[in-house]
C-alpha cells in the first residue's frame, strides 16, 4: 500500500482567524500606551558597616544592661544586672584587647562628661545615675564606630 502525502497547504485567510479569536475573546484588553523611557540611575549602595572589636564588644555590653540591668557598688547583682565593668566582661568573654580598649575608650568619655577626677570604671558607674551612664556608653559607641574601631 502507497500513501500519499500532500504538503502544499492552503493559503490562511488572516481576517478569518482575527474574526474566530475575536468570538473566543470578545473583549481583548486595550493595548496599554508605551511609557516614556525613563534613566534610572542607581548609586551603588554603601558597604554595610561591620563594626570594629571595640564598637562591637561595648555595643553589646550596652545590649548586656539593656536586658538583664545596671548595677551599682557590685559587679555582678543576685538578681543578674551588672555594673559597667561587668557589661563588658560579659560582652568580651575575657580580658582581650578588645576588652581592655572598650574599657579605656568608655572611662575616656566618662571624663570627658563627668569630669576627669575619675580613676577607673568602678568609682564613676558607681557615683553617676543610670540615665547619665548610659548617655556616656552611647557616646562611646559612636566615637568607636566614628574610629572604626
Amino acid at each position: 500500500m502507497t500513501t500519499r502525502t500532500d504538503t502544499h497547504f492552503a493559503p490562511v485567510d488572516e481576517d478569518l482567524y482575527a474574526k474566530a479569536f475575536q468570538l473566543l475573546d470578545p473583549t481583548p484588553e486595550p493595548a496599554a500606551p508605551a511609557a516614556p523611557a525613563v534613566s534610572v540611575i542607581l548609586a551603588a549602595a554603601p558597604p554595610a558597616h561591620r563594626p570594629g572589636p571595640v564598637e562591637k564588644t561595648l555595643t553589646d555590653a550596652l545590649a548586656f544592661l539593656n536586658t538583664h540591668g545596671w548595677a551599682k557598688h557590685r559587679l555582678i547583682h543576685p538578681e543578674g544586672a551588672r555594673c559597667s565593668i561587668g557589661a563588658l566582661r560579659a560582652a568580651a568573654g575575657a580580658r582581650n584587647a578588645a576588652y581592655r580598649d572598650a574599657g579605656k575608650l568608655l572611662l575616656d568619655e566618662a571624663r570627658r562628661q563627668h569630669g576627669n577626677q575619675w580613676a577607673a570604671i568602678p568609682a564613676w558607674n558607681d557615683s553617676h545615675t543610670g540615665p547619665q551612664v548610659r548617655g556616656v556608653w552611647e557616646a562611646a559607641i559612636r566615637r568607636a564606630h566614628h574610629q572604626n574601631i
